[in-house]
């Protein structure tokens, strides 16, 4: 079975990077923007709770 925190970890490591060529290549306000919206994004309230549905309904059909 795929562990969702395996899942975020690999989430997470490919958004650092993102967010580091962003910032290489942004000036520093359309970076804070940047980095905000894509936080909202892929974080709790965008893919992570996406994500969580989706396994708790993989969860409840296996069952």
């Amino acid at each position: 079975m795929v562990d969702k925190e395996q899942i975020y970890q690999i989430i997470n490591s490919r958004l650092t990077q993102v967010l580091l060529f962003a910032e290489s290549s942004l000036p520093q306000s359309q970076f804070q923007a940047f980095r905000k919206l894509t936080l909202d994004q892929f974080g709790k309230s965008g893919l992570h709770k996406d994500l969580d549905l989706i396994l708790r309904n993989t969860n409840h059909k296996e069952r």
